[in-house]
């Protein structure tokens, strides 16, 4: 592991890192805020994943999450969206490729080499934070905005018990009902849509996953609300399966990181609270 950067702030450090990932075949940057605590002390972690275009400078940099961390006393991880490089492939379009993985293992060329964020997001980079960082791995939470709220829901669907609890900020809750989704699992997994239903958080619902609680933030004023994220699809599937699902629809707020920010120590408090 490299250090790229390490920064003061309330109360913590915020340092950004890369490493070699085994998982891409690339080198892989991230983000982690770690609240000043005791010796020997570990602390919790809230992982946070991020949507198309971005990297995990977005909300390290817009995200406003420090305070409520440092307050509540937890380590609040943002890994990058996808694998990235000069022999990475990559698309012209910003919903496809660098910068939009959408935490799939894909399936297809020419992504398959590369575009492994799934077993990333899972495995590889909690391995090297839990050998690098003073953090509890049993006291783990998850979140994410838009694409990165559906890599947040469904890593959290998908891994029952390892997450004390998950939520997200404008996420595409059925990616295989909806052009961005339909065009990138197409591209990564094929055409065979019954492949696509382990990385959609309704289809998982639907066949039995389930979480124990669900905090959903949407703005009303978000240009892709009807066409891309659907939110209630997320409220009619937690609602047939008896999930605890709060999902707030917020007036006047649109998809972007002023809206994340706003509602940010809100999930940090909620997990929080379920961290303990």
């Amino acid at each position: 592991m490299k250090t790229l950067s390490t920064n003061r702030a309330f109360g913590g450090t915020q340092g950004v890192y890369s490493h070699a990932s085994a998982e891409t075949g690339t080198e892989m940057t991230f983000s982690v805020f770690v609240p000043d605590h005791p010796p020997g002390a570990t602390l919790p972690v809230l992982w946070y994943l991020s949507g198309l275009t971005c990297t995990h400078a977005n909300v390290t940099e817009k995200g406003e999450y420090r305070a409520a961390c440092a307050k509540h006393g937890i380590v609040f991880i943002a890994p990058d969206t996808s694998p990235r490089g000069a022999d990475v492939a990559d698309n012209d379009s910003y919903d496809l490729g660098t910068g939009a993985g959408f935490y799939v293992d894909a399936v297809q060329q020419p992504w398959a080499q590369h575009y492994r964020m799934r077993s990333y997001i899972e495995d590889e980079l909690p391995a090297l934070i839990a050998e690098q960082f003073a953090v509890d791995m049993d006291r783990q939470s998850i979140t994410g905005h838009s694409m990165g709220g559906h890599g947040a829901l469904i890593t959290a669907l998908r891994n029952p018990g390892r997450y004390r609890s998950v939520s997200a900020f404008a996420p595409i809750v059925a990616p295989g009902e909806v052009p961005w989704g339909e065009k990138a699992f197409s591209a990564y997994l094929g055409d065979d849509r019954s492949a696509w239903r382990e990385y959609d958080a309704v289809a998982l619902i639907e066949d039995g996953a389930r979480v124990p609680a669900l905090l959903v933030d949407q703005g009303m004023a978000d240009d892709f609300l009807t066409g891309q994220l659907r939110p209630h699809r997320l409220a009619e599937a937690c609602e047939a399966a008896g999930i605890d699902a709060s999902i707030r629809l917020q007036e006047g707020y649109d998809h972007s990181y002023y809206f994340v920010s706003t509602f940010m120590a809100d999930h940090v408090a909620w997990h929080a609270g379920r961290l303990d």
